[in-house]
């Protein structure tokens, strides 16, 4: 396993932003790689750093502002080609057939549940390791 994963996490809220890199911690499973947080406010940040390329994970929160999570996620994953695996954060567990509509891989309710973060990220990197993507 890679001894690095950078994790993407867009929310223009401060604090949802702050919930995941205090839920992720240093990593979030003992087999899983040591995780380096990359934060963006914005959309277009988002799209820059994919450009860039190197992201293991993305971490998008559907209640972000302008664009929510939801949608970034879709235009991602129709834009950016070997796109990473999507983690939503969604407002409410009914949300989750959003989530699916949106080719979200994973999905947890906000606010953030350490345990129940860790487990659906640890999930995505190790699904990641394996692809080998």
């Amino acid at each position: 396993m890679q001894a690095t994963a950078t994790v993407l996490v867009y929310s223009d809220d401060a604090n949802t932003r702050e919930q995941v890199r205090l839920a992720c911690g240093r990593r979030p499973a003992p087999d899983s790689p040591v995780v380096r947080i990359l934060e963006c406010a914005t959309p277009a940040a988002v799209l820059k750093e994919l450009d860039k390329g190197g992201i293991d994970v993305c971490v998008l929160d559907g209640e972000a502002v302008p664009l929510g999570g939801m949608g970034m996620c879709r235009q991602i994953k129709d834009e950016i080609f070997g796109c990473p695996p999507v983690l939503l954060l969604i407002a409410r567990p009914q949300d989750a057939w959003l989530a699916t509509w949106s080719r979200a891989d994973a999905a947890v309710t906000l606010p953030v549940e350490p345990v129940e973060f860790a487990r659906a990220l640890a999930s995505l990197l190790r699904k990641k390791e394996l692809s080998g993507v």
